[in-house]
């Protein structure tokens, strides 16, 4: 009998013990099922201890080890154990959070490709050389000949009598074959520019871990620079790890991946796929046999033993960190991966987030520029139109409307920008003053006018549109402010021959209908477009030449101290979708502060004199990336209960707090309620990282050693973004 030391995805900061007759070395890493309570419960083999941690006579024997997958290595059990470490998270609850569910549940998993590359087999040249009738298998037999080289099932598939590929394999006409991604890419590339070829050049020349920041202007190609980095780590027998902020961006690029590497096997890697895929593809990875693993956040776990490359796309985006259970930041583990395995990795952006930016200064990252546009001659044209004493329609200024006009008339598109979903905010009674809030958030319900809902943003309630004020009865009830679907609205009034598309979460629920809507725009049958933030980044739409912002002005007196940079990346994001083509491009910022330093830095698509007035606001304040936070939140049917175990913590903390760490009191959050929960939040601080890390370990023993209320959560945030 040997003792078996298993993570299980519980709350405690402990593992367990068993004992099992049949367990080795080899052994460890693999999922098994084991006996917990009253019932079972599936966890991860991490280590065959010497001696139990408890009287052996106690120990209860595992159940069943999963040895029909490969055992997860070494370096990704160091990767999921320095999560933990570093987000003081219960290792169960990280390596949960990293496995499939197929897995997690130590279920079997095939690992087989599910499209693998075709060539004609033996049998199949033969059936060609033979006088046979015509048939839909025969055409595609002598297409695949005719292609040269191993093609993909799916490629197969989608040509002209596609339908018979599974006749071919059943005939033995073709055969699956290993693919060679070592090979050149078939289609033509583009050229490069000097810019460009200067980033490839310098990041493959660089031996063992370096880590780069590919700062580049929108539309400056850094894509194609991933692509032949990509190339090179593939040419060398190496996978490549991919990540992308959002699951709206994989169509896209898995595409163009698919297409310049048409013998790799790409892995897509998100929340989104089936719990049958995303299974799949983990073990294709952990296998060696996928050659690129593309996807969101959670994609950073994916294990690779020929990791050559990590791509780290739009790295400023807040999508990179986990807001929910392991608060983990993919970015960040993204490098600390590279470094733990020797490898380049690549931030890219045109606004790189401040930690990274300042990283590139001090020279902990080696910094990369794009200047210049790669196809489009110049930068669009920023300017500010002053709303201070303009009379708006319905949040459109006349300078707006007239240059959406000149669009119109040149068969152009433009984008009207507004980061608010809905048709407006709020539904009030001017009589007795009664708003349409949430019966279980501190927000309001939002006006949907094209379903007649009123919706929380926030816990999912809704309910029909009132015809009568619910307090007083009083019918003329007002919808105030707006958001996309009341700017669609009017753009349809004033311009009635366009084709208005509005693009938020509302229209594009399911990747078909996003993929719809992309496919609209690229096909020119969309005149105006009024989107959200989904439009600000990934896009790249050749008769785009107008972008029109509208409401930017809210982010500029926000509470957190992290708005005016999160507003000026998206500015210039969503600027940077006008003129990326042959036509020049235009921004229209409405503000009643056009003289504000983030517009006029904006306007020279300066980015490097905002990054730098923002830093010297940050270095005054003693915010981050100077200094170093962990944020205590608690909920609770309650509020009272809330404060009142963050008070205890916060007692606590001060009686272990070393000399340079801050323990602020607590308080409600800004959004207190949310879904009938009570929140509030306790924030510490220290001028060094080290010394807060220190701190966490201490104050963590204690917290979880205290009785909180009935019914109250808590979760420790390290290196918040919400504050």
């Amino acid at each position: 009998m040997r003792i078996v030391r298993v993570a299980l995805p519980v709350p405690l900061a402990q593992l367990f013990d068993y004992i099992a007759t049949d367990v080795s070395e080899a052994d460890i890493g693999r999922c098994v099922r084991v006996p917990f309570g009253r019932g079972e419960k599936s966890g991860l083999i991490v280590a065959l201890p010497p001696s139990a941690g408890v009287d052996p006579a106690r120990l209860k024997p595992v159940r069943e080890i999963q040895r029909a997958v490969t055992a997860l290595p070494a370096d990704w059990l160091a990767l999921v154990g320095f999560t933990a470490r570093y987000y003081h998270a219960p290792l169960g609850e990280v390596i949960a959070l990293a496995l499939p569910p197929g897995l997690r549940r130590a279920n079997a998993v095939a690992g087989r490709d599910q499209d693998p590359l075709l060539a004609p087999a033996a049998a199949g040249l033969a059936a060609l050389q033979a006088v046979k009738r015509e048939s839909r298998a025969l055409r595609l037999l002598r297409a695949l000949v005719e292609h040269g080289g191993a093609v993909r099932r799916s490629t197969v598939r989608a040509w002209a009598d596609g339908a018979a590929v599974g006749e071919l394999l059943r005939r033995g006409w073709a055969q699956a074959v290993r693919a060679q991604p070592a090979a050149a890419p078939d289609a033509t590339l583009p050229a490069l520019t000097d810019e460009q070829q200067a980033a490839v050049q310098a990041v493959s020349a660089a031996d063992g871990f370096s880590a780069w920041l590919l700062q580049g202007v929108t539309g400056s190609g850094k894509t194609e620079v991933y692509l032949r980095l990509a190339q090179r780590a593939l040419a060398a027998g190496r996978q490549v790890l991919m990540l992308v902020p959002e699951i709206a961006l994989t169509p896209q690029l898995e595409a163009r991946v698919a297409a310049r590497f048409p013998a790799a096997e790409v892995v897509c890697l998100h929340s989104a796929l089936a719990e049958g895929a995303r299974s799949r593809g983990f073990v294709r990875a952990l296998e060696g046999h996928a050659d690129i693993v593309l996807g969101t956040r959670l994609a950073v776990f994916a294990p690779l033993p020929r990791l050559g490359l990590i791509l780290v796309d739009e790295e400023h985006d807040a999508s990179y960190k986990q807001q929910e259970g392991v608060r983990y930041s993919a970015r960040d583990l993204a490098v600390w991966r590279a470094r733990q395995r020797a490898v380049p990795v690549v931030l890219g952006s045109a606004t790189p987030s401040l930690e990274s930016w300042l990283h590139a200064r001090q020279g902990r990252y080696r910094l990369l520029r794009l200047t210049r546009r790669a196809v489009a001659s110049t930068l669009p044209a920023v300017r500010c139109i002053d709303t201070r004493k303009l009379k708006l329609d319905e949040g459109l200024s006349p300078a707006l409307q007239q240059a959406i006009g000149q669009r119109l008339a040149a068969g152009e598109q433009s984008l009207v920008f507004l980061n608010r979903r809905g048709y407006a905010p709020v539904l009030s009674c001017t009589a007795c003053g009664w708003v349409s809030t949430c019966p279980h958030c501190t927000a309001n319900l939002v006006v949907h006018l094209a379903d007649r809902r009123m919706r929380c943003h926030h816990c999912g309630c809704e309910g029909p549109i009132p015809r009568a004020c619910p307090s007083c009865g009083n019918q003329d009830i007002q919808p105030f402010g707006r958001g996309t679907q009341r700017i669609e609205a009017r753009l349809a009034e004033l311009f009635p021959e366009a084709r208005v598309l509005r693009i938020d979460r509302d229209s594009a629920r399911t990747r078909a209908q996003w993929e719809a809507l992309l496919a609209t725009i690229a096909a020119g049958e969309a005149d105006i477009l009024v989107g959200t933030q989904m439009m600000a980044k990934g896009h790249d739409f050749p008769k785009l030449t107008l972008v029109g912002v509208v409401g930017a002005d809210a982010s500029l007196h926000a509470a957190d101290f992290r708005a005016p940079e999160r507003l000026f990346q998206q500015l210039m994001q969503v600027g940077g979708r006008a003129g990326r083509a042959q036509l020049p491009g235009e921004v229209l910022i409405q503000t009643e502060y056009p003289e504000h330093p983030l517009y006029q830095c904006l306007a020279r698509h300066d980015f490097d004199a905002f990054a730098a007035l923002a830093l010297e606001e940050r270095r005054l304040a003693g915010f981050p990336p100077l200094t170093y936070q962990a944020m205590l939140r608690a909920d609770s049917p309650a509020l009272d209960d809330a404060l009142a175990f963050l008070r205890e913590a916060a007692h606590l903390a001060k009686r272990c707090a070393p000399a340079g760490l801050q323990v602020f009191d607590p308080v409600p959050m800004r959004m207190a309620r949310v879904a009938r929960r009570e929140r509030a939040q306790l924030l510490v601080e220290a001028g060094e990282r080290g010394v807060l890390q220190d701190f966490l370990g201490v104050w963590m023993t204690a917290l979880r050693a205290l009785q909180p209320a009935r019914g109250l959560r808590w979760n420790l945030d390290v290196d918040p973004l919400e504050v």
